[in-house]
């Protein structure tokens, strides 16, 4: 039977240590400091808008790129690791629920003792039951409960959340570095394709340079050091095509690699001139990255974990309240186990249990806690400074790459001219071979440039997107 009296008493003891004692209100999590815009003097929208709230589909509508985007979150081991990682955080938050619930657990033994006829117990046995052993045949029903006085198991359950959130910013972390890194590569492709493009019709230039060339060597208007040189320009322009080559297999290759695919050809119907360079840009404001950054919000929670690790470190060093209790049936003989009601037996067991020496392991584990917090502080202030820092370059690219761009063209556009106007002086012999030569190597460079500079402005576009926080909807 229950006794009432010794619960209740062990109950009035742990309420004035309650009263006496609260394990504390947690501090609240100290905010990183944010300015209101991101320095350098880059002009931004800071209003409502945010390219960040667009979803990754809305953002890149080149319909090649979205596939293969797809494919990447489909199939990226890395994001399958990711929700690998979600369930088992999932199953320890669903275990952390029960924390506050009572132990069941049911037993049946069976012993049989035979003790020394010299001692005691067998002097006795032999005596009073005339037996040379005893038996003992037991089963229950165990029951134990830890009230949560101190919110310690609370704590418990609110760290098991914070780290099943955490799971899901770590994978919105990985899809928007896939996005990221798909979107980048498949602009790199574009560029080496426009490259390659590029080499290619500048051969054939080089190729009727040198024909050229020959002609007037054959008529003695050209020495042959003009054929030489004529043919070493052809060629470094030639060595150019196998290395593109080259580096469209291998991107190709790390684009297959980042989908989830074996190694193979990534088809695409553009071209990079047809891919346009995103203008409207709303970068919004600094404090939005902590709100949208999977990565500042992941630093954000395990703030809230190490906080509620203060108030557990806390609770340990307080009273704990236990209860336990068992029942069921108890018999000596195996014949009347199960006799009712006479082999029914129960037990109630209160325990208040005061902490006194430990040498030192509660208090340690106390600083190491707090230590571990402050910790976590700077950590989140980091994340939201190399937030703003990515943000801030980004945006700093898309600025002076536009200028960049803009001078290239023109510069472009010039060489052009240039290389028109040096073979009407050539065949008419009013120009030397080394101007012609010079003029069509300047003019390679230009236009490979201009497909690099644009292929930069692309991916500093991805690159804002994904450090505002953009790619994980």
């Amino acid at each position: 039977m229950i006794n009432n009296k010794i619960i209740l008493g062990i109950s009035i003891v742990a309420a004035l240590f309650a009263t006496a004692c609260k394990t504390g209100k947690l501090p609240p999590s100290e905010a990183a400091p944010v300015e209101d815009a991101y320095f350098r003097n880059i002009k931004t929208t800071a209003d409502t808008g945010n390219i960040a709230d667009l979803e990754w589909r809305q953002y890149f509508s080149d319909t090649t790129l979205q596939n293969l985007i797809a494919k990447g979150i489909a199939n990226n081991y890395d994001m399958q690791l990711a929700l690998k990682k979600i369930s088992a955080s999932q199953a320890t938050l669903n275990q952390a629920k029960l924390l506050q619930l009572p132990t069941l657990s049911f037993g049946v033994t069976s012993q049989s003792s035979t003790p020394s006829k010299n001692s005691l117990n067998g002097i006795s046995l032999s005596s009073f039951l005339g037996q040379k052993h005893i038996e003992d045949y037991n089963a229950a029903f165990n029951l134990g409960w830890e009230a949560d006085i101190w919110g310690k198991l609370r704590l418990k359950k609110d760290v098991a959340l914070a780290q099943y959130l955490q799971s899901f910013e770590a994978q919105k972390v990985i899809q928007t570095q896939i996005v990221a890194s798909i979107a980048e590569g498949y602009y790199n492709l574009l560029m080496l394709d426009a490259q390659l493009k590029i080499t290619q019709s500048n051969l054939a230039l080089t190729d009727t340079t040198l024909n050229i060339t020959q002609l007037q060597w054959t008529a003695g208007l050209a020495t042959n050091l003009a054929v030489q040189q004529a043919t070493a320009q052809k060629q470094s322009v030639s060595v150019l095509i196998p290395q593109l080559q080259q580096n469209i297999a291998l991107q190709e290759n790390a684009l297959s690699i980042l989908i989830g695919e074996m190694p193979k050809n990534i088809l695409r119907n553009r071209q990079l001139a047809d891919i346009s360079i995103p203008t409207s840009l709303n970068a919004g404001v600094p404090a939005d990255l902590v709100s949208r950054r999977p990565d500042v919000r992941s630093q954000e929670l395990n703030l809230r974990i190490t906080n509620a690790q203060i108030g557990i470190a806390q609770a340990e060093m307080y009273p704990s309240l236990t209860i336990s209790a068992n029942g069921g049936l108890n018999s000596f003989k195996a014949s009347n186990w199960f006799e009712m009601p006479a082999s029914l037996f129960g037990n109630v067991l209160g325990g208040l249990t005061q902490p006194l020496f430990q040498r030192g392991t509660l208090k340690t584990n106390l600083k190491l806690a707090q230590n571990q917090r402050e910790q976590s502080v700077l950590e989140f202030r980091q994340s939201v400074l190399n937030a703003v820092g990515e943000v801030s370059d980004a945006l700093v690219q898309m600025d002076h790459l536009k200028d960049q761009s803009k001078i290239t063209s023109e510069q472009l556009a010039t060489l052009q001219s240039a290389i028109h106007n040096a073979q009407l002086l050539f065949k008419s012999g009013l120009a030397n071979y080394l101007e012609v030569i010079t003029a069509q190597g300047n003019a390679l460079q230009a236009e490979l440039n201009l497909a690099s500079i644009k292929r930069q402005q692309l991916n500093a576009s991805v690159a804002l997107y994904r450090s505002l926080g953009g790619g994980w909807k």
